[in-house]
């Protein structure tokens, strides 16, 4: 294995309990009984004690009249902190020499993981998000990255593809964050993007290096099961479509409440089942499968577009997904040949090809014009319109008629004061308008400039960086999401309270403040 690191084992992957299995009813009772308003802060919660000790002891403690769990927590945890902005600029600073500074804030070394809770400890330096972000985020970090090549870091960018690498070696894909809770699912598999952007820095040796992660990681979004599949099925990550065509989707292996929101999904589990008669499970894989995609949560999953209990996820192949994965087929192809292997060279080239017609095929909608998910149970594209349909143009897989149809629609009906939307629709949802986030105003700005469209990217460019510098000029924030359809007014909606930090915000920033495409 390359790094020194070793193969998973099964005594490696039991050392990982995630936390609502390790404390069983001492979980479900802490959260249920809203003992912290963020469900998230418990399963980061750190055992002052063995575990096993603090669930015998909780057992016999809470038969106690006078017992108080908020009391027993606080005594037996030791409860996390957010990485809160203390750090400010100081006066007259501009935004980009702020974010240069603030790496530092935002970075984790090996030595300073606390052991005994649900991190997974990593080897090497990495960069977290910020506030209650703090581990290490999958497809976040790519963006992150762009920023810290703009900074002369190159060495984090280096460690941070390497601890990707071991979590690929070690459990076979990139769980969404280093958090035993997070082991069921992974995220928008952006591990080729980050190898080619090192690469880029490095040279092609670099795609042959990190060849057998990049295998492993396909294998995983590629699990074909055992049985011979139907069209119009599907196993896992996998969907099964005629003519021996194959796409993706999002997935998660369990079908619980996520224990990072264990009270919000027993709530919406019970409203799903009170309106649509959905089974619980299954509205939970559903849940989770949208937590997959990183779009958590938007009406763009929804059957409903304004009610989240019609929630649908694993019933649709994502535009996004599938060119994320297009892109893996190629760097596959390419680190092959690299390796003089030109039978597999041939064999990724093929899938290419083929994943590429099915793209469009199936994603893009002849009637809107536009590349659009596609719902293969109704076997037809979702009603969502969506800021995915950019994906194409970013990975260069749109034909030159349908980049002018989708240059225009991100034009006429995307493009505000502030940036992009994400959707047209106003759901309540953080991925819905009126709110725009970092990672797709790159992926719009670069895919416009694949095919050409300078002047539509230019002006994203600059009505996305003057809100961003706006606030920073206010509050001296980079922050999670903005509100884009009106600069004066804070991005609404979502799970937990806006962010700031924000690795992937500092990343594009920087990118796109330097014109780099």
């Amino acid at each position: 294995m390359p790094y020194g690191f070793s193969p998973v084992s099964h005594t490696f992957l039991q050392a990982y309990v995630s936390p609502e299995d390790l404390y069983g009813v001492l979980f479900e009772d802490i959260q249920r009984n809203h003992i912290f308003e963020d469900c998230k802060t418990f399963v980061d919660c750190i055992p002052l004690w063995d575990p096993m000790f603090i669930i015998e002891k909780y057992h016999i403690e809470k038969e106690s009249e006078t017992f108080d769990l908020k009391q027993f927590v606080s005594e037996n945890f030791r409860i996390p902190k957010e990485i809160k902005s203390d750090f400010r600029p100081e006066p007259g600073l501009d935004a980009q020499t702020h974010i240069h500074q603030l790496w530092p804030v935002l970075i984790r070394q090996p030595e300073d993981l606390e052991q005994g809770g649900s991190l997974i400890s990593l080897p090497f330096p990495y960069v977290v998000p910020g506030g209650r972000f703090r581990e290490i985020y999958y497809w976040d970090s790519y963006f992150t990255m762009l920023g810290l090549r703009e900074s002369g870091r190159n060495e984090l960018i280096e460690n941070m593809v390497n601890n990707f690498a071991y979590l690929i070696n070690n459990f076979g894909f990139v769980p969404t964050a280093n958090r035993t809770y997070y082991l069921s699912r992974s995220q928008p598999p952006f591990f080729a993007l980050m190898v080619n952007l090192f690469s880029e820095m490095e040279g092609k040796k670099v795609l042959k290096k990190y060849l057998p992660q990049l295998q492993k990681e396909y294998d995983y979004w590629m699990d074909p099961g055992q049985s011979e599949p139907e069209p119009y099925t599907a196993h896992r990550r996998l969907v099964y479509l005629p003519n021996g065509q194959v796409l993706n989707r999002y997935w998660d292996d369990k079908c619980t409440p996520r224990p990072e929101a264990f009270r919000e999904d027993e709530e919406l589990a019970e409203r799903a089942h009170k309106l649509f008669g959905t089974p619980p499970a299954e509205l939970y894989r559903h849940i989770r499968a949208a937590a997959e995609s990183g779009w958590d949560f938007s009406s763009r999953w929804f059957e409903d577009e304004n009610e989240f209990a019609s929630i649908k996820t694993t019933d649709i192949i994502p535009i996004d997904l599938n060119c994320l994965l297009y892109l893996l087929e190629l760097t596959l192809a390419e680190a092959y040949r690299l390796k003089d292997k030109f039978s597999l060279q041939k064999i990724y080239e093929a899938k290419a090809i083929k994943r590429k017609k099915a793209i469009r095929h199936y994603l893009w909608n002849e009637e809107k014009n536009f590349f659009m998910d596609y719902d293969f149970k109704q076997k037809n594209s979702t009603h969502s319109i969506n800021l995915a349909g950019a994906f194409p143009l970013f990975f260069k897989l749109a034909s030159k008629t349908q980049s002018h149809f989708v240059r225009s629609y991100i034009r006429l009906n995307f493009l505000k004061s502030g940036g992009l939307l994400t959707t047209t629709v106003r759901s309540g949802q953080q991925w819905d308008a009126p709110n725009g986030w970092a990672p797709l105003q790159w992926v719009a700005y670069k895919g416009l400039r694949n095919y050409n469209f300078h002047h539509t990217a230019n002006t994203l460019r600059a009505e996305w960086l003057e809100i961003l510098e706006k606030e920073f000029n206010f509050s001296g924030k980079m922050l999670e999401k903005y509100n884009v359809s009106d600069t004066n007014m804070v991005a609404t909606n979502g799970e937990y309270e806006i962010q700031e930090g924000f690795g992937w915000t500092n990343g594009v920033y920087l990118r796109m403040k330097n014109k780099k495409n």
